[in-house]
């Protein structure tokens, strides 16, 4: 067959690998199965994900954070208070995987185990970037760091909720998210109260900056 870009190679193989994974996981077998269905030398497809399933995964979250960034249209966020559109954000982002569900749990129980914690942190990190930017927020200050610290243990908190919800239309599950963030508010309003406080405090970076210096004039 023709060459096929790898990206659109890699594309075509994880369509393809998806009625798959809920039976053989995020594994070479799905690999090889979605390679067969596609008529697709499998060294080809292997090349395509040189990592595996994990490879496979993280392409899979890539997509679905487009996906959700896509439908936080302006109209869709217009006239929402900040809770509201986090809460949106999540909802959208799993209203989406509802379909993958059983995928999204076989990723969530593969990267649970060791050699999966750094793709897992960096996947989650990349959802939450991907939440706060399609939100509108832009910050760059040391907020940027705490509101994705504290997203991502709601994130990672609605996705375990969700994943064993059998309530009609999910609907505990969106009442959780709501608790959450209600909680994680309260935190925010504690940290507006704390914040001036600590602003009158020495930061730690510039003092050893000015050691640095006093140190490298001495050398000089």
């Amino acid at each position: 067959m023709a060459e096929i870009p790898a990206d659109e190679l890699a594309q075509r193989l994880l369509d393809a690998m998806m009625p798959h994974v809920p039976f053989d996981g995020w594994t070479a077998k799905a690999i090889e199965a979605a390679a067969r269905d596609l008529g697709i030398d499998l060294l080809m497809a292997k090349n395509a994900f040189p990592g595996g399933g994990p490879d496979a995964i993280a392409l899979h979250s890539d997509r679905a954070d487009k996906a959700m960034v896509a439908a936080l249209t302006p109209a869709a966020l217009s006239g929402l208070k900040i809770r509201e559109k986090i809460a949106l954000a999540v909802r959208t982002r799993l209203e989406q995987a509802e379909a993958d569900r059983e995928s999204v749990r076989r990723a969530v129980q593969l990267l649970a185990l060791p050699p999966g914690a750094p793709l897992a942190a960096r996947l989650l990190a990349r959802t939450v970037d991907a939440i706060w930017r399609g939100i509108g927020d832009e910050s760059e200050n040391f907020s940027f760091y705490s509101k994705r610290l504290i997203l991502g243990g709601v994130y990672s908190a609605t996705v375990a909720y969700w994943l064993q919800d059998d309530s009609e239309g999910r609907a505990k599950t969106w009442e959780f998210l709501d608790r959450r963030i209600d909680d994680v508010m309260q935190i925010g309003k504690l940290r507006a109260r704390v914040e001036p406080l600590l602003k009158a405090v020495p930061s730690p970076f510039s003092a050893l900056m000015r050691l640095r210096d006093a140190v490298n004039a001495r050398k000089a």
